[in-house]
């Protein structure tokens, strides 16, 4: 019984995570007020472990695993010190639809920023059809089907952006962005 309890739940959220797709939502607490379909919140660097022992340095938002659509380990600490740009995304997303052309432009264009796509909401076998649609297999996509990492970063719904600077501080914008809105993140995040 506890299964089928556990299993409600996570549909639950998962439903709410998926209403949330083009809702222009501004649940966020450091919404500074932007106009269109953009919500920001800018938040201090995550602090590192405190405990005895404990080796990483990397911020919290960085210490988790996960497997990316290609069936591969990914350990997010691998990324510690760089600029990173999380996209969120769902595989019947038409907001994730719209950015991925400026995604996949962005991302040649930056070398020195990481984009790691986060695809969440559905199937793996959706999730790899909207990759192979959208021409953006070049870039590491890993698979949140439970939606761990979505809630790690306090994503609630898609497409949305976590930038996260060297230092471990983040900024998440929700879109669609469009390819000068996201350059204009990205410029911003790799001169930091």
């Amino acid at each position: 019984m506890s299964n089928v309890r556990s299993a409600a739940a996570a549909m639950a959220a998962l439903a709410l995570l998926a209403a949330a797709c083009g809702t222009g939502m501004r649940d966020e607490p450091g919404d500074m007020g932007n106009t269109g379909d953009t919500a920001m919140r800018t938040s201090a660097p995550a602090a590192s472990p405190a405990g005895p022992g404990s080796a990483s340095s990397a911020p919290a938002a960085l210490r988790f695993d996960a497997r990316t659509l290609d069936g591969e380990p990914f350990e997010g600490e691998s990324l510690a010190g760089r600029p990173v740009a999380f996209w969120f995304w769902a595989p019947w997303c038409p907001k994730c639809l719209s950015d991925a052309p400026a995604v996949k432009a962005a991302a040649a264009r930056h070398g020195d920023v990481t984009v790691v796509g986060v695809a969440g909401l559905d199937t793996e076998a959706a999730m790899k059809q909207f990759v192979r649609r959208t021409g953006t297999g070049d870039l590491v996509h890993l698979s949140d089907a439970e939606g761990a990492l979505w809630t790690k970063l306090g994503v609630s719904e898609q497409s949305t952006f976590v930038f996260m600077r060297p230092d471990g501080s983040t900024q998440k914008v929700t879109g669609p962005l469009g390819q000068d809105k996201l350059e204009t993140h990205l410029r911003a995040l790799a001169t930091r």
